[in-house]
């Protein structure tokens, strides 16, 4: 039985205030190939300092935002996830 990747590389890039806290507009992160959005989420928030705004944080997945945090995402090398967090003002 051929077995696959236990883990990949993904883009994650930061906007807004997750870029101050992260203090860089992109990272390599990596992570199951196969993941729940709300795990992931957990992952990244730890990962990158992003405590402070958890409560409030979008993700997206190659541009498509993840509404639901209990769905599995598919990840393989080189996909984008971008952490996002509330415009203010709007």
């Amino acid at each position: 039985m051929e077995r696959t990747s236990s883990v990949v590389n993904i883009n994650v890039l930061f906007f807004a205030k997750s870029r101050e806290l992260a203090k860089t507009s992109r990272a390599e992160f990596t992570v199951e190939p196969v993941v729940k959005a709300g795990s992931l989420l957990i992952q990244l928030i730890e990962s990158f300092n992003l405590k402070t705004i958890s409560d409030n944080l979008i993700i997206a997945h190659n541009e498509n935002y993840i509404e639901n945090l209990e769905a599995e995402i598919y990840l393989c090398k080189g996909d984008e996830i971008a952490v996002i967090p509330p415009i203010s003002g709007g």
